[in-house]
């Protein structure tokens, strides 16, 4: 098989999988490497034994660059192949046959680790008709928040990838902030220019219940803002955060009136909103969007963590518009533009 494509298989895997950033970037740097290359050279440097004196290329990769040229699967890969074959999750599976795309994704530009053409291309193989590119909005400048000419000359990188993607659709968006007055963090003329705005809060997120229930009423109730992202912004785990408190019944009750749909972040260490709240989401007929929030290639397999939450809680499918097709998406957000 193609040795770049095992080792960006390999990352991928591994991304998924959650494993450590750094052994990831140690196959996608070697993937760069290798495809650098052309077929002699890589011929001669296996034969030779000189691949890990290319830069970027350390001994695992060298050996599952080996093992690909000459002619078999790597091993690790394998490996990798066999841990995967196994679910990430019980349940959700006939939910996630039914998802279309998806509404979160960061790339480079932003926090992501990966270039746009690369979170787009995997979007593709893992059968999306559509995806939105959500990188974050300026205020935030720990991720590296796009200004609005970076955020402008992004919409002209989409619509090259766009004519080279055809039918596959890779939708412009936002992940705007929410900020501490329910405004949103750019102007509302660029928001226009956008396919899909998804709206967080990432700052002061132990507000006073009753200001961040003002705070997150103004930001659902905002034409421009169609999708409200990880709503109590609490992390699991090694990083764990407490949820933001709010009045999740007003919110949810303001998304269902504005037609704002709320977010089942798929996020292992988000998994947001959590099951009490999402089934208040539920019985406020509210439109929901299940997003991996993926910052990696490999997260962007991560919709059935969503998936088994939502089919546990009674989401309807019919009421998950990451189910529905690029032109039904399209209509919402521009009549929800409209007013």
């Amino acid at each position: 098989m193609d040795a770049a494509d095992a080792l960006r298989r390999i990352a991928f895997l591994l991304e998924r999988s959650q494993a450590a950033t750094y052994r990831v970037k140690a196959f996608r740097t070697a993937a760069d490497a290798i495809g650098a290359m052309d077929a002699a050279e890589v011929a001669e440097r296996v034969e030779h034994g000189s691949l890990e004196r290319v830069r970027g290329i350390g001994p695992k990769t060298a050996k599952v660059i080996r093992e690909a040229v000459e002619g078999a699967t790597p091993g690790y890969l394998e490996a990798l192949e066999e841990e995967a074959s196994a679910p990430l999750v019980q349940g959700g599976e006939a939910l996630l046959a039914a998802l279309r795309g998806d509404c979160h994704m960061h790339s480079d530009w932003s926090d992501g680790g990966s270039p746009i053409a690369e979170m787009g291309r995997t979007a593709i193989e893992l059968g999306h008709e559509w995806a939105v590119l959500t990188d974050h909005s300026p205020r935030l400048t720990v991720a590296n928040g796009l200004s609005t000419e970076r955020l402008l000359d992004q919409l002209s990188v989409v619509a090259g990838l766009n004519e080279r993607w055809a039918p596959f659709r890779l939708l412009t968006g936002i992940e705007c902030d929410i900020l501490e007055d329910g405004s949103l963090d750019q102007h509302p003329d660029v928001l226009e220019r956008l396919d899909v705005v998804v709206v967080s809060v990432h700052s002061k997120l132990r507000m006073d219940a009753v200001a961040m229930t003002r705070r997150m009423l103004a930001a659902v109730r905002n034409p421009h803002a169609d999708i409200l992202g990880h709503c109590t912004g609490r992390l699991l785990g090694g990083k764990k955060r407490p949820e933001s408190e709010f009045d999740a019944g007003l919110v949810f009750a303001a998304c269902a009136e504005a037609g704002t749909a709320v977010e089942i972040n798929c996020r292992p260490e988000r998994l947001d909103p959590p099951r009490d709240l999402l089934r208040q989401a539920v019985a406020s007929g509210a439109l929901l969007s299940i997003d991996t929030d993926a910052h990696a290639p490999g997260q962007l397999d991560w919709q059935l963590y969503g998936c088994s939450r939502a089919e546990e809680c009674g989401v309807p499918v019919e009421r998950v518009v990451t189910s529905w097709t690029v032109e039904q998406l399209l209509d919402w957000t521009n009549e929800k533009a409209r007013g």
